[in-house]
């Protein structure tokens, strides 16, 4: 990233020279992210026109639980195979591969090297054009509407999220880079059958996730009309939530757009490729080695266990070493551009798979009573059983460096579960077996469904009609401007569950409005970064959902008990805004009864989405999977029938097929943490660290102290999936230890993840505003920082005063009851 141009001091205390006159913003321009379709900062239009083709990404929650199945001791050698890393899906890297440029065709791409400047729509930094006048806005809205804008991939990190858009711009982002630490949204497939591969992944995304949006409605339909639910409806939502999780981990794959620490991809020049090889390799192995464990734990399977209708299970849990075998190759062809290093790749693939094999035939080989286990074609799996303990340190060493230099951190989980099951004689096959058990979760159908419903909303023209009542309502007051723009965004990014989603698909329409209103360009920059972070607490926000599954903590409780939590940091943040509005005499717009009327009812099914999913809930008419597939379906027929913002056959498709790759991303990484998880409670690893830590701690006070600080560094380095996935289930039982409510700690927990997005050097909100808006993260270190500060204050005082959380939860059930 560019830092030649760094703003000094004055250009955070003084308002842009030359205000921009509010007929002279955009109508809507999203980023876009898609592999080289990047344009420098001051070639980038500020305004581009939608077309009947825009898709996008977000993002979604996964669970964990930490109970353990095991196969069977035919497995007992599923565990010989020597685990060798490999990278994975959702990443997000950090979090810069998320985000879009507005690329004309024929535009100079800047180059890899430097790093994410440059890349954003309506960018505010010095380098860029004067905002046009309104008559070259006219000019060029009338020539962007017949033009139509190549298509791009998508992307994900931090870990990642992307969207690809034909012609306009898409406005959702990738949280982060993919695992090949390229930051950028890798291209679709060129080849016939690359792109007949992709097109048929693409719609067996859209349509599993749109079975999963009518199958829970139609079953709470018929429930209220006929006294009766239809027979296997929330058995086969769960198996479309398996084929969901692993249909997008293998979009994922294919695109580098798994969870990830993209520290690797500060790596440039002949290195990169070295780390990219190694990245490559040991992502293919690990992946190879799931998918011998998945198809072990398919063959165990009962042929007489049956879905309703009298499918047999297994057809459906096929899918596991189905996708993760076809990951394995996909990790393989990517691990370099060179053939001779991807046929090594695959020679390697090829080699752990059979290996594999050779232990089934050895299994079985070994019962019969002339085959000597002596025999030379079996001393690998003898080796490999003898020394199975001595393998653990190097490949573990081996793994955790490949999660370092950016391996999908699925990957890195997997490995090192398989690792360790290994190195103790138990099947490596209860590592997928975890996965599967995670399906079984009655919540879990529901983040799926959220996550494609607000990709939905994000793409279409939602966050413009909500900005509109935002403004006609609170436009008036002084600062109204600023406070409207926290409150919108906590509101989206509440119900998209992403942060990163929420400032790139509304970054570009905020900022000029915050910098045509005499708002300091520093100020605007912190505010839109900091807000895009808030709204993580309030329903139906997928985090909460998440955690709910993975610490076995009441969903709904959580939500209230995040409710005054929530409030206190959005006041918080919009007070700072506020202040600042009025201090630079920013315009004012009259109340007009008319406008707000107005507005409401363009807006109204957007509106009426969270409040219906919430009624459902409450009242007990639907479960939350069947609200949310009612919120799906409404988010479908808004953007595609009413206000047809999203062509039902150009751009959902896409559309949803990157919502499936966020999903897939989020629940095999959620999967793989299971696994991992299964091990260190077996190893009672959480025990001892509860006894190390009231050894050293004996303050419940203190012990939250710590839990902030440590909280507040991993949430700058971890995605909050893989936070969740990873530290709940270890946390919880030390917190109750300590006497700390589940429900307090769930609040402290999230609140420290969402302070953590703008902690430096790697939040990643810092990396999603640094890319979006051409800034260098230098600036964006000290325009966030009072921001930083003031929220700081917020999460310790919920730390700290419970009636913040249980307190509230007691009034409001006590009320209630």
């Amino acid at each position: 990233m560019s830092t030649d141009t760094t703003p000094t001091d004055a250009d955070d205390d003084a308002p842009d020279p030359g205000p921009v006159t509010p007929d002279q913003l955009p109508a809507e321009a999203p980023p876009q992210s898609e592999a080289g379709e990047r344009a420098a900062c001051g070639d980038v239009k500020e305004e581009v026109k939608r077309d009947d083709t825009a898709p996008t990404p977000d993002a979604e929650a996964r669970s964990a639980s930490p109970a353990s199945s095991t196969p069977s001791a035919p497995l007992a050698m599923d565990s010989v195979t020597t685990p060798t890393p490999t990278p994975t899906p959702l990443t997000l890297g950090f979090a810069a591969s998320a985000t879009r440029s507005i690329s004309q065709p024929g535009q100079q791409q800047p180059a890899n090297a430097q790093g994410f400047a440059a890349l954003a729509t309506n960018c505010v930094c010095e380098s860029c054009p004067p905002v046009p006048t309104a008559t070259e806005a006219a000019a060029d809205a009338a020539a962007s509407s017949t033009a139509t804008l190549p298509r791009d991939p998508t992307t994900l990190n931090h870990a990642s999220l992307a969207n690809e858009v034909t012609p306009p711009p898409s406005s959702l982002p990738n949280l982060g880079r993919g695992h090949d630490g390229s930051g950028g949204d890798a291209p679709l497939p060129s080849s016939l059958a690359g792109r007949l591969l992709h097109a048929v992944e693409k719609y067996a995304v859209a349509l599993v996730l749109i079975a999963m949006g009518v199958l829970p409605t139609a079953e709470s339909i018929s429930r209220l009309v006929f006294n009766e639910g239809i027979p296997g409806a929330l058995t086969y939502t769960r198996h479309f939530t398996l084929w969901i999780g692993f249909l997008g981990a293998l979009l994922a794959t294919g695109q580098g757009r798994h969870l990830a620490l993209a520290i690797g991809e500060f790596i440039h020049g002949p290195a990169k490729k070295v780390v990219d090889l190694y990245v490559g390799i040991l992502s293919t192995v690990i992946c190879a080695l799931l998918a011998y464990a998945a198809f072990v734990m398919v063959r165990l399977e009962p042929s007489d266990r049956l879905l309703p209708g009298g499918i047999p299970e297994w057809w459906s849990v096929a899918i596991m070493p189905l996708t993760l075998f076809l990951m394995a190759l996909r990790f393989a062809w990517r691990s370099s551009d060179k053939l001779a290093l991807r046929a090594l790749a695959l020679t390697l693939f090829a080699a752990v798979f059979c290996l594999g094999l050779l232990q089934l035939h050895a299994d079985a080989a070994l019962t019969l009573p002339f085959v000597s286990p002596d025999t030379r074609s079996f001393a690998v799996l003898t080796f490999l059983e003898t020394h199975a303990a001595s393998l653990v340190l190097p490949g573990a060493i081996l793994i955790l460096l490949g999660l370092v230099l950016g391996a999908p951190l699925f990957i890195g989980m997997s490995g090192l579960a398989m690792l360790l099951f290994f190195g103790e004689s138990t099947p490596i096959a209860s590592v997928p077996s975890e996965t599967y058990r995670l399906v079984q979760n009655a919540a879990l159908p529901a983040i799926p469904i959220l996550t494609a419903a607000g990709y939905v909303l994000a793409e279409g023209g939602a966050s413009k009609r909500l900005l509109r009542v935002a403004k006609a309502f609170m436009g008036w007051a002084p600062g109204g401007l600023a406070l409207m723009i926290v409150i919108v965004l906590a509101g989206f990014t509440a119900f998209t569950g992403g942060s990163g989603v929420t400032i790139l698909a509304l970054g570009g329409l905020v900022m000029p409005m915050l910098i045509a209103e005499k708002y300091p360009k520093g100020m605007s920059l912190g505010l839109v970064t900091s807000s895009g972070s808030l709204g993580l607490l309030f329903p139906p926000s997928l985090p909460v959902i998440l955690y709910s599954v993975v610490a076995g903590v009441g969903m709904e409780d959580l939500f209230i008990a995040g409710l005054l939590p929530g409030l206190l940091l959005v006041v918080l943040v919009a007070a700072v805004g506020v202040v600042v509005g009025i201090r630079y005499k920013a315009p004012i717009q009259p109340f007009s009864l008319r406008e707000a009327g107005a507005a409401l009812w363009e807006a109204k099914w957007e509106l009426a989405i969270p409040f219906i999913v919430l009624a459902a809930i409450f009242t007990g008419f639907a479960t939350l999977v069947e609200a949310a597939a009612l919120a799906f379906l409404l988010a479908l027929f808004a953007e595609c029938v009413l206000f047809r913002d999203l062509h039902w056959r150009k751009q959902l498709p896409e559309t949803l097929a990157r919502a499936g790759t966020l999903i897939g991303a989020v629940i095999i990484l959620l999967g793989m943490a299971m696994g991992l998880t299964s091990y260190l409670v077996d190893a009672e690893i959480p025990a001892k660290a509860l006894e190390w830590t009231q050894r050293h701690i004996q303050s419940p006070w203190l012990f939250l102290l710590a839990l902030n600080a440590v909280l507040l560094v991993l949430g700058s380095v971890l995605e909050i999936y893989a936070a969740i996935a990873i530290l709940a289930p270890l946390l919880v039982p030390m917190a109750e230890a300590y006497g700390i409510a589940p429900v307090h700690l769930g609040i402290v927990f999230l609140a420290n993840l969402e302070l953590g997005f703008l902690f430096p050097p790697v939040g990643i909100n810092l990396i999603l505003s640094s890319t979006r808006f051409g800034e260098p993260l230098t600036r964006l270190y000290k325009v966030a920082l009072p921001f930083l500060i003031i929220m700081a204050i917020g999460v310790l005082v919920t730390t700290y005063i419970p009636a913040m959380t249980t307190g509230f939860l007691a009034f409001v059930k006590g009320g209630c009851g």
